[in-house]
This record gives C-alpha cells, structure tokens and sequence, in this order.
C-alpha cells in the first residue's frame, strides 16, 4: 500500500479510538463537550488529507493516457 494512502486510516483510528478516552463533558472547546470537538476536528482533518492523498496519488496526473 502507498504510504499516502494509509494516510487514510489515521482519521478512521482517530474517531474509533477517541470515544475511548475522551467521553466527558468538564472540558468544553468553543462551547462543545470535548468529544464533540474531536469529532469536529477530525472531519476537518479529514478534508485535509484527503486532499493530501488526491494531490500526491500518481492516478490523479493529467500526464498518465
């Protein structure tokens, strides 16, 4: 496997594994409980390295017939 694309199941360990550790309420971050916020988080880190994978996967070249 490409080592760009296992970047792909940093977020799905990250949201599997968070649950775990971070079910609590005491801590807020902008008002959300702090699971929320992981959650959050990685949505949007998720969009980042999507767009990590989709830049740097050789398949996406306009060069490649």
């Amino acid at each position: 496997m490409n080592m760009v694309r296992a970047l792909a199941l940093l977020p799905f360990v990250a949201m599997l594994v968070g649950p775990f550790f971070l079910n609590r309420v005491t801590p807020t971050i902008f008002g959300m409980p702090l699971l929320l916020a992981w959650f959050v988080a990685w949505i949007l880190i998720t969009a980042a390295i999507m767009a990590v994978i989709f830049r740097f996967d050789p398949l996406n070249r306009d060069d490649i017939s």
